[in-house]
C-alpha cells in the first residue's frame, strides 16, 4: 500500500468515525476540511472504501431515508450506499491515531493527523507536532546550506523562490512552536486542577483541548512545494 493510499484511508476511517456517509459526501469532506485530498477523485475514492470493507473495518448500508428507497425503483436509480465504521474499524483508527513514527512528520501525513486532532491524546499530539518541528528545523538547516553553496550561481528569480520556500518553513516552525506552547499551558493548567469541573473527552482522551489564542496568519499549507 502506497504511503498516499495509506493517508486516504486514515482519513476516510477517521470521518466516519463522526458519523457514517455517502461517497459523495466523503468526497466532499475530504475536499473541504482536508486540503491535502483536493486532488482525489472518485476513481481513488472508491477503491478505498471497497478495501476497507473487505478488511471488515467498513459496512455498507443502503440510504437510511425511506422516502429514497422507495423512490429508487420507480426512478432507475440506485439507492445511495451509506458506509458505517464498525467496532474493528473504529479499533484500528485508534491505534493509527497512536501511531508517532517518522511518517506522521511528513508533508502530507502530518495535515491530515493534524485534522484530527480534536479525536487524538494529548501526549500523542505533542510527540507528533515537535517531530513534526525537528524535520522541519532539519529541512532549514539542509536549505539554509544549500543556498549558501549556490547562491553565486543562482539568478535573481530562482534565489527569490529559495528565499520564498525558507521563509514558509520558518513560518510554520513559529506556529509549531505556538502550538506546542499552547499544548503545554493546557497541559500544565489540567494538572493544576485535578478536581476541576472539566468534561472528560472520550474521543480524544483527554479534557480541555487546544486552548484558545488570538487570531494570527493562517497556518501554512504542508503539502506546499515551495517549503520543501
Amino acid at each position: 500500500m502506497s504511503r498516499r493510499s495509506g493517508i486516504l484511508e486514515f482519513a476516510v476511517l477517521g470521518l466516519l468515525r463522526e458519523s457514517p456517509m455517502h461517497g459523495y459526501e466523503l468526497r466532499k469532506r475530504l475536499n473541504t476540511s482536508l486540503g491535502v485530498f483536493r486532488a482525489f477523485s472518485y476513481g481513488t475514492l472508491y477503491p478505498c472504501l471497497k478495501t476497507l470493507v473487505a478488511s471488515g473495518w467498513l459496512i455498507e448500508e443502503s440510504g437510511g431515508a425511506s422516502e429514497e428507497a422507495l423512490a429508487a425503483p420507480l426512478s432507475g436509480r440506485r439507492a445511495k450506499i451509506v458506509y458505517r465504521l464498525t467496532a474493528e474499524g473504529k479499533e484500528h483508527f485508534e491505534d493509527l491515531l497512536s501511531q508517532t513514527g517518522p511518517d506522521a512528520y511528513e508533508d502530507e501525513h502530518f495535515a491530515a493527523r493534524f485534522a484530527f486532532f480534536g479525536q487524538t491524546s494529548r501526549d500523542v499530539r505533542m510527540r507528533v507536532l515537535e517531530g513534526r518541528r525537528s524535520r522541519l528545523e532539519e529541512r532549514l538547516e539542509k536549505m539554509s546550506a544549500s543556498l549558501a553553496r549556490t547562491r553565486e550561481r543562482l539568478d535573481d528569480y530562482t534565489l527569490e523562490l529559495q528565499r520564498h520556500g525558507m521563509e514558509s518553513v520558518e513560518r510554520e516552525v513559529r506556529w509549531l512552536n505556538e502550538l506546542i506552547e499552547s499544548e503545554r499551558a493546557g497541559r500544565d493548567q489540567q494538572r493544576s486542577a485535578p478536581d476541576s469541573s472539566a468534561q472528560h473527552d472520550s474521543t480524544s482522551g483527554e479534557s480541555g483541548g487546544l486552548p484558545r489564542r488570538r487570531e494570527t496568519n493562517p497556518p501554512p499549507d504542508p503539502s506546499d512545494d515551495t517549503a520543501k
